[in-house]
């Protein structure tokens, strides 16, 4: 599903040059369900926005699916991003006074699907979450774990085939963080997704069967979870070599 080799980039802060990546190598499979850990400034957001197509590398090769995006215009990972990526953040960014329907029908209406079908496929969406019986309701009537279904539900509209997930738990108790954790679990298990946590929280990261830990722009240790629920450093996965050159 992704496949990076030697990417960096680098921010021009006045006079100073930051370098938020240092060569990354990364590749991450069909149907694994991954969180990249790190603390501040470890370069995971980054890393986030390059995966997500919201930037390119400064160098290096970055493939999605099997297409090299470092180098595709802005239009063209506007493109690949409503087709292939669903993104769930924080903060739920749901519009207030719009239905759950409404707010997850939302990406459909930007790539102009008709009415009737924009409507069918947000309640199948909403059904998916287990909102099948919420769909008329504002987010001011739901609460903090229904309003992050909805915005799960927004995610898969488009049926994309990665679900990249900003801290998704971050504004959610206990009890309700793992509801949602078990719902990716389960979106994961039955139906295959890939699943991408950009997070800083353990707690998240213990649900998944791989975990990436980046410090300062790299990789510093890649873990999997055996059948014992234990952790391991993974073994690297042998993967052709991509040819790297500059970006724009």
């Amino acid at each position: 599903m992704i496949q990076a080799r030697g990417l960096t980039k680098v921010y021009q802060m006045g006079d100073v040059e930051v370098k938020a990546l240092r060569g990354t190598n990364l590749d991450i499979f069909p149907g694994e369900m991954v969180s990249i850990m790190g603390p501040s400034g470890s370069g995971k957001s980054t890393l986030m926005n390059i995966i997500g197509c919201l930037d390119v590398p400064t160098s290096g090769v970055f493939r999605l699916d099997g297409i090299d995006v470092s180098r595709l215009d802005d239009d063209r990972l506007a493109e690949i991003r409503s087709k292939k990526i669903g993104f769930v953040f924080q903060s739920f960014n749901l519009l207030a006074r719009t239905t759950a329907l409404a707010n997850v029908e939302l990406p459909l209406i930007y790539a102009g699907m008709s009415g009737r079908e924009r409507r069918k496929r947000a309640a199948e969406s909403l059904e998916m979450v287990g909102l099948g019986n919420r769909l008329d309701h504002k987010p001011n009537e739901l609460s903090g774990g229904q309003q992050q279904r909805v915005a799960i539900a927004r995610a898969l509209i488009n049926r994309p085939k990665l679900i990249l997930a900003d801290e998704p738990t971050g504004n959610l108790d206990t009890k309700t963080s793992d509801e949602i954790m078990r719902l990716f679990q389960q979106l994961n298990r039955e139906r295959g997704m890939t699943i991408i946590f950009v997070t800083h929280d353990p707690e998240t990261a213990d649900y998944c069967q791989r975990v990436i830990h980046i410090r300062d722009g790299q990789i510093e240790r890649d873990e999997r979870k055996s059948a014992q629920n234990t952790w391991a450093v993974a073994e690297p996965k042998f993967v052709p070599e991509l040819e790297i050159s500059p970006t724009r």
